[in-house]
């Protein structure tokens, strides 16, 4: 009889406890969330008159093996009537722009773009990465992503693109960020291959095989760049609990915030406020500072470890306007770190997603996104945020609606040396044989594909070792 305990209901937990009751070793599987819900960053709100706003990612990509994952997790969840596809030939994905010198610029796409010289770069994306191969292969461990883009890619890429790029995708600094753990795709292309370009053409390494299902074969017929759901992306995670709830082996616990984890002579005893709970294994989904407070005092090493990994907030700004007042046609825009060093960017919900807008009248849905607020007034990221979408889109009117969300400690930051610490981490909890498997953003990447891939993973290793 093996009781697996899962901490934290986010995607990553979640995932994790669908996998646990594919196994027929697993007897029973408790999750545990402190909060109210379960999803974590995958959040919806839906309105009364049918418009959606989400307040963490709107769309997930269904390119890779771990694209392939979610999606054949979504259509055993019987989810496939839901899919909002958006293919590569949509304008959404076609346009996308970034702002610079307080101008909105169309970043280049297709042979056309990649040609001609276009602002506010000094010369062609062609030419740039025709000289790549020619650039000599780095010999440390790990590197940043703005150092790694410049060295290979040049200076002024590094700068505006890849700059803006990661305020996007991780709210960070490139220059402290690592291109190692971050993008492993191109780290591994420079290392197999010696060149992004030829690892990207001839391939750089083995990946994970996951075989497609007739859902994530239809992504690749169709040419899906990202995809969402009717409901908003909140109906996954509301899916994946019913789904569990139903399964009869998954013990769901909401407002159960873990106090202290203590080995016992089966595995753990788990202290909650209110009373305490036997596992025979624990799969943490939590932060990595989450789950440092509640390990014991005797795994200093582990605890030390997981506090090194620190984590951003961003607050998340839902904008309404009516009418169609977007000066161009796209999926947003992303700002560079020299331009604005609050707003990480805007995205243009409308575009992508009509389906999420008010049936009733023309509206414009808009989500700007905030890096790293100090303790400031809902008030005051409100005027912040229609300021920033009057100089940069040059929208006068007040919003109809909006909705201000603070993510605390929402994207974890993968800085220089982050892949060794976690290597370190796993390694030590081999050593001291104990009972626990690290899933969740704060290891293996921070996507949501990425989030529930780790979970499949944590769970694979648990029943080839521990079961």
């Amino acid at each position: 009889m093996t009781t697996v305990a899962v901490l934290g209901g986010g995607i990553g937990g979640l995932a994790a406890s669908y996998y646990l009751t594919k196994s027929s070793q697993i007897t029973k599987v408790i999750i545990l969330e402190s909060s109210s819900r379960y999803g974590g960053w995958l959040w919806s709100t839906r309105r009364s008159d049918g418009a959606i706003f989400e307040h963490g990612p709107r769309g997930i990509r269904p390119a890779g093996e771990v694209g392939c994952n979610t999606l054949n997790m979504v259509e055993d969840l019987g989810l496939q009537s839901e899919i909002l596809p958006v293919s590569y030939s949509h304008i959404a994905s076609k346009n996308r722009y970034i702002y610079v010198n307080r101008k909105l610029h169309k970043m280049p796409s297709g042979i056309g773009g990649a040609i001609r010289t276009v602002p506010p770069f000094s010369r062609s994306l062609l030419l740039s990465v025709a000289m790549e191969p020619l650039v000599k292969k780095g010999k440390e461990e790990d590197e940043s992503i703005h150092s790694f883009v410049s060295r290979r890619l040049g200076k002024e890429l590094a700068d505006i693109a890849i700059d803006s790029l990661c305020r996007g995708v991780f709210a960070g600094d490139c220059r402290k960020l690592s291109v190692r753990s971050c993008f492993p795709p191109l780290y591994n292309a420079e290392k197999q291959r010696g060149s992004i370009v030829l690892g990207m053409l001839l391939g750089s390494g083995p990946s994970p095989v996951v075989l497609p299902g007739p859902l994530a074969q239809r992504s690749r017929k169709e040419s899906w760049a990202q995809w969402s759901l009717r409901r908003g992306v909140e109906s996954f995670p509301e899916a994946l609990t019913d789904w569990l709830a139903h399964s009869g082996r998954v013990q769901l616990h909401r407002h159960a915030t873990v106090k202290q984890l203590q080995p016992s002579a089966s595995g753990w005893e788990i202290q909650l406020e209110d009373g305490t709970i036997s596992a025979d294994h624990v799969i943490s989904a939590l932060p990595a500072k989450a789950l440092s407070s509640v390990l014991p005092s005797s795994l200093q090493p582990l605890i030390q470890q997981l506090q090194e990994i620190s984590t951003v907030t961003v607050a998340v700004v839902n904008l309404e306007y009516k009418g169609s007042i977007l000066p161009v046609e796209g999926f947003g825009h992303l700002i560079p770190s020299s331009e604005d060093r609050g707003v990480l960017g805007v995205v243009y919900d409308s575009v992508p997603f009509p389906q999420h807008n008010s049936p009733n009248g023309d509206t414009t849905r808009l989500t700007e996104v905030f890096g790293a607020p100090e303790e400031v007034s809902e008030e005051r990221l409100m005027a912040a945020a229609t300021e920033a979408i009057r100089c940069q889109l040059g929208v006068t009117m007040a919003p109809s609606w909006s909705k201000v969300v603070l993510q605390k400690d929402c994207i974890p930051q993968y800085h220089l040396g982050h892949w060794r610490r976690v290597e370190s981490m796993r390694s030590y909890i081999r050593k001291m044989l104990l009972p626990l498997s690290l899933a969740g953003s704060s290891y293996d990447g921070v996507s949501v594909n990425d989030v529930i891939f780790s979970g499949r993973t944590a769970v694979d290793g648990l029943l080839r070792t521990r079961v």
